[in-house]
């Protein structure tokens, strides 16, 4: 793990040492997030409600830059510039790396299908099923632990070799069992539980990201 990101980890505790109980989980979830990004495996993430919310804003944060420049590679660059001159140019200066995220939130189309024809409780399940790979990653998030359609999905994650990290309220609830990496909020109370999912979440973005790309 690189220096900066051990940094980034210690200040981070240091101004919010309510977190310190995290400390561990914290690191061994970036390592698992970090190996998952440079082996170009994906990461999916779901939630409900609020944690669907979430998981559309882990998204935006590694798609593109979050804090860090992410210039695309100078073969990438020489490519788009041999196929499309100017083109080339203007994309390769206007692009940005990203880090494999998919929230399984997004896709409307499907969502509404699966809930209209289907098991509900089965529909983030269905897509780490058609979307998952070995060496893949799922970030599920359920203030209670116990949401089904959350846990079922990472029980087919375990299934097709893929890592488990859960952002959950005190307990842990039912998802702290499949779990590689429980990160438990200090409260049960929902809304305050997802208080504590934001700063969780930020620092695993930021310390991804600089684990990817800061030089």
């Amino acid at each position: 793990m690189k220096q900066a990101t051990q940094m980034h980890i210690e200040n981070f505790i240091k101004e919010k040492p309510e977190f310190e109980y995290m400390k561990d989980a914290l690191l061994k979830a970036i390592e698992i997030l970090a190996e998952c990004a440079k082996n170009n495996h994906k990461i999916l993430v779901c939630g409900n409600g609020g944690s669907a919310a979430d998981s559309e804003h882990i998204a935006g944060e590694l798609l593109k830059s979050f804090t860090l420049k992410r210039p695309i590679d100078d073969d990438f660059r020489k490519k788009l510039v041999s196929m499309y001159g100017e083109d080339g140019d203007f994309m390769a200066d206007n692009m940005q790396q990203g880090i494999k995220c998919i929230p399984l939130t997004s896709f409307c189309a499907y969502n509404t299908a699966f809930l209209n024809d289907c098991n509900d409780s089965m529909l983030f399940a269905q897509l780490v099923n058609a979307l998952g790979d070995a060496g893949d990653v799922i970030i599920g998030i359920s203030t209670s632990g116990n949401s089904k359609n959350v846990l079922l999905a990472e029980k087919i994650a375990k299934a097709k070799g893929m890592k488990v990290i859960s952002l959950t309220g005190e307990t842990g609830g039912k998802m702290k069992e499949i779990s590689d990496v429980l990160l438990n909020a200090h409260s049960n109370i929902t809304y305050k539980v997802q208080e504590w999912h934001l700063p969780i979440y930020h620092q695993l973005c930021l310390c991804v990201e600089c684990e990817m790309f800061d030089m």
